[in-house]
């Protein structure tokens, strides 16, 4: 388990932190990675290192690939300032996806679809958890996330969803 406070740490302080756990993990065998939301754009930036071994899997849980159309919204409320820092303005700016380097682990990609939808939504008919849209969850423009009725901050708990987080890493383990 891995644990951050954004509004203590900068981006780079965490992934560094992140980066120390993932060697000390992999120097026990192969491993596997599950993460949710900003999380896993923190992994991506702490496995950019050719120091630390690559996961035998990832499984990323509402992790926006793609920057969210609402950070840049949600960026001008100082609460979402204040509580989210570096990472949040992060989030707002589009060269910042654009510098995160690609996996070198498969990975499976899993999205809520429980989100608001029709002309009030942000993601006017969509597919979205709430906060982020399934297609800004896309590494790829071939991935095929797996898409799960839940909202975005909870989607963890969904029995469903821990189902496939299970299957996906057993399926790598067999491989």
């Amino acid at each position: 388990m891995f644990g951050y406070a954004a509004f203590l740490e900068t981006f780079d302080q965490i992934v560094a932190r992140l980066r120390q756990q993932l060697q000390e993990l992999s120097q026990q065998g192969p491993y596997s990675v599950v993460v949710h939301s900003l999380g896993g754009l923190l992994v991506r930036a702490a496995l950019a290192s050719e120091a630390v071994p690559p996961p035998a899997h990832i499984v990323m849980l509402g992790t926006p690939n793609q920057r969210p159309r609402l950070a840049p919204i949600a960026w001008h409320l100082p609460p979402f300032q204040w509580f989210t820092g570096q990472c949040g303005f992060n989030l707002t700016q589009l060269d910042f996806f654009q510098k995160l380097p690609r996996l070198r682990s498969p990975y499976t990609l899993i999205a809520g679809v429980g989100g608001p939808r029709g002309w009030l939504s942000p993601f006017g008919h969509e597919a979205n958890d709430g906060i982020v849209a399934v297609k800004e969850t896309l590494l790829a423009a071939s991935d095929r996330p797996l898409e799960f009725p839940v909202e975005h901050t909870f989607m963890m708990h969904d029995l469903a969803v821990q189902s496939a987080v299970i299957a996906a890493i057993r399926r790598a383990v067999r491989k």
